[in-house]
């Protein structure tokens, strides 16, 4: 697939099924691949904090989780043609796959008792489902966790602690993992699984407007928000100061 580097970050240029076919190889491959999720709010963290930018891009698959990061590419002269794809969606299409092909799935993250409300939802979504294993993210031994996964067999570990902690517990033990081939790093998803958190109205994610709805529902995200026109000013500065990318 297409990169697009977007300050720094290369993300892959796909619509949702490419994202999806892309995670069916991923998965019949040896050794743990990663799938990040960042948002403008997460470019802007490696903007600032130029170290995360090895753990954000240690990753098989970057996809454009939000409509700041699309406008920020068609700022750059480089635009993501083919739009945002939110890592919710794909989580619950990788879902799907894995009961399409028996792939087993570990669910990790959220808080006590939110992985198993999930599991127990996707798997009447997914019929044939396989969860081999659930586990809260409000943990301390790695080591402990690691070896519950091993000992599932799950093949799909689905990471949902938050940015950047998911990202850099995936890169730092990935390694350890005797059968997982596929870590996705989906953020708050867990909780909209287990509806215990809800996404926007449809005719908000058609006009990227999911931030605004939040906004609404949460005025005390307003802090957060402001990352958003930020990361615009970003990309301004970066295309005035680099002009458009050389093809």
């Amino acid at each position: 697939m297409e990169k697009i580097n977007i300050m720094g970050v290369p993300f892959d240029s796909c619509t949702l099924d490419e994202a999806v076919e892309f995670c069916r190889g991923l998965l019949a491959e040896k050794g743990c691949k990663a799938i990040h999720t960042p948002n403008s709010e997460i470019v802007r963290l490696c903007i600032k904090q130029p170290e995360y930018y090895d753990i954000i891009n240690d990753a098989a698959l970057i996809i454009p989780d939000g409509a700041g990061v699309v406008l920020a590419s068609k700022i750059l002269g480089a635009p993501l043609k083919k739009g945002k794809v939110a890592g919710v969606d794909l989580m619950g299409r990788l879902m799907t796959l894995s009961a399409e092909i028996g792939v087993p799935v570990f669910l990790l993250g959220g808080k006590p008792g939110v992985a198993d409300t999930a599991a127990e939802n996707l798997k009447k979504a997914n019929p044939g489902l396989i969860i081999a294993g659930t586990r809260d993210g409000y943990f301390k031994d790695d080591e402990e966790v690691v070896r519950q996964i091993n000992e599932s067999g799950a093949k799909l570990l689905c990471v949902c602690m938050g940015v950047p902690r998911q990202e850099s517990w995936v890169k730092e033990n990935k390694a350890k993992f005797e059968s997982v081939t596929l870590a996705g790093c989906f953020g708050g998803s867990i909780d909209v699984y287990a509806g215990t958190a809800k996404r926007a109205p449809q005719w908000f994610i058609d006009h990227h407007l999911e931030w605004f709805y939040r906004l609404m529902k949460q005025p005390s995200r307003i802090g957060r928000m402001m990352a958003l026109p930020a990361f615009i000013l970003n990309a301004v500065g970066y295309r005035l100061k680099h002009g458009k990318p050389k093809k």
